[in-house]
């Protein structure tokens, strides 16, 4: 059989948000000839392990707190069931695979040809496609993106680890553990202890240091400890673990430990997760062959506009690692396709990384843009900057006993004599959907005074960040 040459324009590898955005507009909008290719499920780590499913498990918790809190508004709510994991899983499930056939029809309604297969660079105009079949298929293309996005890792050094899982993994769970422990202090390990004991699940939370969400402002990071310390979660604090072993009857794991508290073995766990952080997909790329640089971590170095130190070789999203969030990656996307097919007006076309707003589902809610306090102060010094707290009971809460009330804390820093907003930072229940007309307000240079125009929409918890004092 005579191998299989294709040639295009414009060869994207990765089939995830960032990819496939830029895949659509440079075929969609520029008619620029698109191949895309994917090894796995169209969507990437966002719609297909990452923040889509994880958003409806969120829900899910959100709903059981939710059924606990009716009680307190005169509501006689009788679960006569435990909540049914399977029957959800099942659900979430088919509602993924929806969203890869609707990935599957916006590529074809946008002319971009899709392959599935493993694609290496074997030179800066040309790469290697291993298809389902064992065949190859070679490549020819104009220019190349690479966004292959990243994987989560496991630990090398613990005797057993591998009878865990990782954040892939947790979707996958069929059954709801009766008793879980995570490893981990990032977002990914503060939503998933969060929704697991929303939903009753005995959690157990390792970390290395005192606190979790080290990248967060300090009011975020000591609330949210304090609050899910709160919440019935055993944060196992200045930890490590020693091995993990599993109970050939039982299925069940024992994890040696030391903490805060001295050695210990945690016993009867039904699953481990380990999120302890994730590295770039580039084991099978083929950088080398074309020396596309890297930096420690084996990310790909990609200046401003998303060039390589390559020719023709371009890069987003999570692989390239400045901000590992799905809208960055599209945004980043789109401008990389403006830029190369647009034409001279969008010369300059690139994505702007400052103030991007985040937002982790934990319990409850942190939303953040901006600079930290110890950031402004390192950046402007402390004469310079001007922090506004507020920490309140939202209404919400009113009804409830006070040993059942959440918090909610918000933090603005200002800097300069106009009191120029340079980071927000909010905890409580609407974070996330509070944050993006926020956010807006702060990329276009938002002041104090700005803030305190507004008239406040009450009773709201929002409306205490046009009200500071």
């Amino acid at each position: 059989m005579a191998p299989i040459v294709k040639e295009c324009d414009f060869l994207v590898i990765g089939g995830g948000s960032g990819g496939l955005a830029c895949a659509r507009r440079a075929s969609g909008m520029y008619g620029v000839k698109t191949i895309a290719v994917e090894a796995k499920r169209l969507g990437g780590t966002c719609v297909n392990v990452g923040c889509v499913p994880k958003k409806v498990t969120w829900n899910a918790a959100a709903i059981a707190e939710t059924i606990h809190e009716a009680k307190a508004y005169g509501f006689n709510v009788e679960e006569t069931a435990p909540f049914n994991w399977p029957l959800f899983k099942t659900k979430r499930d088919a509602y993924i695979k929806r969203l890869n056939g609707i990935y599957a029809r916006n590529l074809d309604n946008d002319k971009v040809e899709h392959i599935h297969g493993y694609a290496t660079v074997t030179g800066k105009n040309e790469a290697t496609v291993k298809l389902n079949d064992g065949t190859e298929a070679t490549i020819r293309a104009k220019k190349i993106l690479l966004a292959v996005g990243g994987h989560p890792i496991t630990p090398q050094d613990v005797p057993g680890a591998e009878l865990g899982t990782d954040s892939d993994g947790f979707f996958e769970i069929e059954t709801q553990p009766k008793k879980v422990a995570l490893v981990g202090a990032g977002y990914i390990a503060i939503e998933f202890a969060g929704m697991f004991n929303a939903l009753g699940t005995e959690t157990h939370l390792f970390i290395r240091h005192e606190k979790f969400l080290r990248s967060f402002d300090p009011m975020i990071q000591d609330a949210i400890v304090a609050e899910y310390e709160r919440l019935g979660i055993k944060i196992h604090k200045l930890s490590k673990q020693n091995k993990i072993e599993k109970d050939a009857k039982t299925g069940q794991l024992s994890i040696h430990y030391e903490d805060s508290e001295g050695a210990g073995v945690l016993e009867n766990v039904d699953s481990l997760i380990w999120a302890i952080g994730r590295a770039p997909e580039v084991k099978r790329l083929g950088l080398d062959s074309v020396g596309v640089k890297q930096d420690a971590k084996g990310q790909i170095v990609a200046d401003e506009y998303q060039n390589t130190n390559v020719e023709n070789i371009y890069s987003i999203g999570d692989v390239v690692g400045k901000w590992e969030l799905t809208p960055v990656a599209i945004a980043a996307g789109r401008r990389l396709a403006d830029r190369l097919f647009g034409g001279p007006q969008f010369v300059d076309s690139k994505l702007n990384y400052e103030n991007i707003p985040s937002v982790v589902f934990a319990h409850p809610e942190v939303g953040s843009i901006g600079l930290t306090e110890p950031e402004a102060i390192a950046k402007y010094g402390k004469d310079d900057i001007k922090v506004y707290n507020t920490s309140f009971t939202a209404m919400y809460y009113a009804m409830m006993e006070p040993e059942d009330k959440g918090p909610t804390k918000y933090k603005l820093i200002c800097q300069g004599p106009n009191e120029r907003v340079v980071g927000l930072h909010i905890l409580g229940l609407g974070s996330g959907e509070m944050l993006q007309g926020f956010g807006v307000a702060i990329k276009m240079g938002a002041t104090k005074k700005d803030f305190d125009s507004v008239v406040a929409i009450h009773p709201t918890s929002a409306e205490e960040l046009v009200t500071l004092k």
